[in-house]
């Protein structure tokens, strides 16, 4: 459901596109861009607080990786004043230095806060819901 004023879910939407480009170009600064001070980020269950360490993270996880395209899109949006509460499907290729690609399909659950007039994620929660591709 889409619910709210839609300049907020315009920005959120355009929010998930800065982080796709910061994925894709593998620009830390720019995926760094979306993420609260205190943000909270649980991907596949390893849980990581705060900006600084998630982005840090993100850098060590990206390290092993030769390319990656990711789409995502949001399939909902509700926002309530300066809160917002999303879920946005992703579609990944991920190309590791020493492996073969393996394709993801996954569903982020997102919390937001518009802080000095601009979104930003305070909480993400990523599972993989499905892929292929995988070694072993």
């Amino acid at each position: 459901m889409f619910t709210g004023p839609l300049e907020d879910r315009v920005a959120i939407a355009e929010l998930n596109g800065t982080y796709a480009d910061g994925v894709v170009r593998f620009d830390a600064t720019a995926w760094g861009s979306v993420w609260a001070d205190d943000a909270d980020w649980d991907l596949m269950g390893h849980k990581t607080k705060g900006k600084d360490a998630i982005v840090a993270f993100w850098n060590g996880a990206m390290g092993g990786l030769e390319a990656v395209s990711f789409q995502c899109v949001p399939c909902m949006i509700e926002v309530t004043g300066n809160t917002a509460k999303s879920r946005v499907q992703t579609q990944e290729i991920l190309k590791p230095k020493d492996a073969k690609a393996r394709h993801v399909g996954g569903l982020y659950e997102d919390e937001l806060a518009k802080v000095d007039g601009r979104w930003v994620f305070t909480s993400r929660v990523f599972k993989i819901i499905a892929e292929f591709g995988v070694e072993g």
